[in-house]
């Protein structure tokens, strides 16, 4: 058998989204911004993706931008707000995604803290807040996509807006497993990305509420409102848009489905290695297990692997770095334990008996890796 829980990295796209994409490759081909019928039909089909996103979020489609993918969208977020006045400064997590921190580091962003359980709590952010002075933005993501820890981003809004400075979330985790419309009540600006949620690779979507001052992507065209030109992906805004519709739709069933597979597989483990294993992080999201081994790393990824059982040590974009994982050592973890810790993540496909079977080959696995070290 061949168990895929590496749904973080990416999930297979749906057959629902696929067939509603399909027509934008051959027969509705038109570009959206030709003035004949066929780009009539496909402008219609572009501005339907883009009303159906807003729905879902409860913004305004003038507030919906696609993007390329996730870190197109983090990026142009958090290089792209404009500063507030005479505020410039600002507050990232350090335990965000690395499209988020590389931007935020060449906007000489200051770092708040994080709890040992991975959990950014207001008071971390109020902290740093009192200590900059002068910050235009904060950017805490929804959902960490290593530990799977929900963060308390109502509060953590609260407290930035309470400073005078705007919030963005990377809410690209949260697509299947949280309410993308109250997380996005409480936000001035949130990135997501379709293949996470069964659409496509390569379509993402930002959201910058009215108001707020972001600086055009890519100038020389009037797509996406004027602020990013270049011909509209229009097969892969309508699979994003049909991708997160049904994920939202079916959100329960997904958290009870994949929260029953993850305490299955967990406790199985943990009744079997004991002391050895460490489950990582608080208030987690259902679908994601990050799971810390007294004696692991990649040559214990590459055994799975080879026992079939498809996992990571984390984010995919930094799955051909050797360093430690930056979300554990900022939990306080050695970097020989932030080099230990594997990712297991569920999809709605998974099944109980996948589960128990990457459960028990995880088990048997270990025990084999150890004895020859």
């Amino acid at each position: 058998m061949n168990v895929y829980l590496d749904h973080a990295a990416t999930s297979p796209v749906r057959r629902e989204v696929l067939e509603a994409m399909l027509p934008y490759f051959c027969e509705q081909f038109g570009n959206p911004d030709s003035p004949h019928a066929f780009g009539r039909r496909a402008a219609l089909a572009l501005q339907e993706a883009r009303d159906d996103v807003a729905r879902l979020l409860g913004v305004s489609p003038r507030e919906v931008y696609f993007t390329s993918g996730g870190t197109e969208a983090d990026q142009w977020a958090v290089r792209g707000i404009a500063c507030k006045g005479e505020r410039t400064g600002v507050v990232v997590s350090p335990v965000e995604h690395a499209a988020v921190l590389a931007a935020a580091r060449l906007r000489g962003a200051a770092v708040c803290g994080v709890g040992e359980d991975g959990v950014v709590t207001p008071g971390h952010v109020r902290e740093r807040l009192k200590e900059e002075g002068g910050v235009s933005l904060v950017c805490v993501m929804a959902v960490n996509n290593e530990t799977g820890c929900v963060q308390p981003v109502s509060a953590l809004a609260e407290a930035a807006h309470a400073a005078g400075a705007y919030f963005f979330s990377d809410c690209v985790q949260a697509a299947s497993a949280c309410d993308l419309s109250a997380i996005c009540a409480c936000c001035d600006a949130l990135a997501l990305s379709a293949h996470k949620a069964g659409g496509p690779k390569g379509a993402g979507v930002l959201v910058v509420k009215r108001g707020v001052p972001l600086v055009p992507l890519i100038a020389g065209g009037e797509q996406e409102h004027g602020m990013r030109g270049g011909t509209s992906n229009v097969a892969f805004a309508v699979g994003l848009a049909r991708a997160l519709r049904l994920a939202q739709a079916e959100r329960t069933a997904f958290v009870r489905h994949t929260g029953s597979l993850r305490t299955l597989f967990e406790q199985r483990i943990a009744a079997a290695l004991g002391d050895e294993v460490r489950i990582d992080g608080a208030a987690r999201t259902a679908n994601i297990s990050h799971i810390t081994f007294a004696r692991g790393g990649t040559a214990f990824l590459n055994v799975l692997d080879l026992a079939g059982v498809a996992c990571s040590a984390g984010a995919a974009c930094s799955a051909q770095s050797a360093a430690p994982s930056h979300v554990m050592l900022a939990m306080g973890r050695s970097p020989q334990q932030a080099l230990a810790g594997v990712r297991f993540s569920f999809g709605r496909e998974t099944t109980e008996e996948e589960a128990a079977f990457a459960a028990d080959t995880v088990v048997s696995c270990y025990r084999a890796f150890t004895a020859r070290r």
